[in-house]
């Protein structure tokens, strides 16, 4: 089957992904195999094929944001026929039985394994998926608009959840791509009132369109403090503006998987309890109601379509803010 496979790490401006022929998988016990129609690019999978995060498997196929129609099943795999749609999402396998998963939290298994990083991912014609871990697709989106919210759509809602923003609370979004994109309409749904931090003018645009409240850049104060906010954006000093822009008692969540290093602060910033936290991978709880919240708001998701033998463009397009929302490989029909 064709695949774009990463075999060594590189900057994404230098193709770092190569079109290769790979033996298809076969579904071993309680797997699916879906066959991919499309896969969502996802800023993990650049920190990924920049080797910004610690590599795992080489060479191995990125993507894990995969929406496509299962074509086989393992024996004793449960909840899909050969015909359904399925959507495939970061979280690929955990083990069930550590510390974490016992206290339902997944996302932090000490044996997780992850879709396009442990395991081959969705920049493919095929990929293996452990059935008890795909996810039903709500009918009413596209193959194309449903690819952004099985990753983007899931970490940006539970970094919203971990955040407290509840209604007519003031939440700020620092970047302004894919999972923001989403986030916005789910936090305009909850009554919230949505402040946006971005430098390009394109992305300002789309955040207007879509109902913020205001729109600025990082370094710019927002006319009243914000209740909560949500960085997107892998830079660590823009930590220090969100804080900045916070009320006491207010949190700020990190949805990214990595960052720059956040600057030397003083303590005042942080004083009077104000919150920093990380947000980490998600549950399979998470994206279930992440998809069943998206079909309720009628999420609009944004998204620029590539072949799949152009990933390296959309990888590098994404790096440099080129993509007004998701990038999205089309990968069949």
């Amino acid at each position: 089957m064709r695949a774009m496979v990463l075999e060594h790490p590189r900057p994404a401006d230098k193709e770092p992904l190569q079109a290769r022929e790979v033996p298809e998988p076969a579904p071993r016990p309680g797997e699916i195999r879906v066959r991919v129609r499309v896969c969502g690019v996802c800023h993990t999978d650049l920190h990924i094929v920049q080797g910004e995060l610690p590599m795992h498997k080489l060479p191995v196929v990125p993507g894990h944001q995969v929406v496509g129609v299962v074509d086989a099943v393992g024996s004793s795999a449960k909840g899909f026929r050969e015909g359904d749609r399925a959507g495939v999402i970061w979280l690929h396998s955990t083990d069930g039985r550590c510390e974490y998963c016992l206290r339902q939290q997944e996302n932090l298994c000490l044996s997780a394994q992850f879709t396009g990083y442990d395991v081959d991912g969705g920049y493919a014609e095929a990929v293996i998926v452990p059935a008890a871990f795909a996810h039903h697709i709500p009918k009413n989106f596209s193959d194309e608009n449903a690819a952004p919210l099985l990753c983007a759509g899931v970490i940006g809602y539970r970094a919203l959840r971990l955040t407290g923003a509840a209604k007519s609370d003031r939440l700020g979004l620092y970047g302004f791509g894919a999972s923001a994109h989403i986030v916005l309409q789910l936090a305009r749904h909850m009554g919230c009132e949505v402040h946006v931090f971005t430098r390009a003018a394109a992305h300002k645009e789309l955040a207007l369109r879509l109902g913020a409240a205001w729109v600025g850049e990082a370094k710019d104060h927002p006319p009243r403090e914000l209740d909560a906010a949500i960085v997107f954006a892998p830079a660590g000093p823009i930590v220090l503006d969100a804080l900045r822009a916070l009320r006491k008692g207010g949190t700020v969540a990190l949805a990214g998987i990595t960052m720059s290093p956040i600057p030397q602060m003083d303590y005042s910033l942080l004083y009077h309890e104000r919150v920093v936290r990380s947000v980490a991978n998600s549950t399979r709880q998470d994206a279930r109601e992440l998809l069943q919240l998206a079909a309720e708001v009628q999420v609009r998701t944004a998204v620029k379509l590539y072949p799949l033998e152009e990933a390296n463009r959309a990888l590098a397009d994404m790096k440099h803010s080129r993509i007004e929302g998701a990038g999205v490989l089309r990968v069949s029909q």
